[in-house]
């Protein structure tokens, strides 16, 4: 995942708090609260970690996909 060290407006260190908020997130908490309970005040800062996203997960099936079709020509060219 490739989350911000630091609010790219304020500078404001938020890459500690991203896996405390994606795990209360997911538990079922609402977005606002957690990200209140953890201290992100700022508008800035919560668009940060409100519009990560995790990016590996959609680049993975390409890769494969690729690698198929790599083995698919070497087997046709041999």
């Amino acid at each position: 995942m490739l989350v911000p060290v630091r609010c790219f407006t304020c500078g404001n260190l938020i890459a500690d708090k991203f896996k405390d908020y994606q795990n209360r997130v997911k538990g079922g908490e609402d977005s606002a609260k957690v990200l209140d309970s953890l201290g992100v005040k700022r508008y800035c800062c919560r668009t940060m970690l409100l519009t990560s996203v995790e990016t590996i997960t959609q680049v993975i099936p390409f890769y494969e996909a690729i690698r198929r079709r790599q083995q698919e020509v070497q087997s046709e060219l041999e």
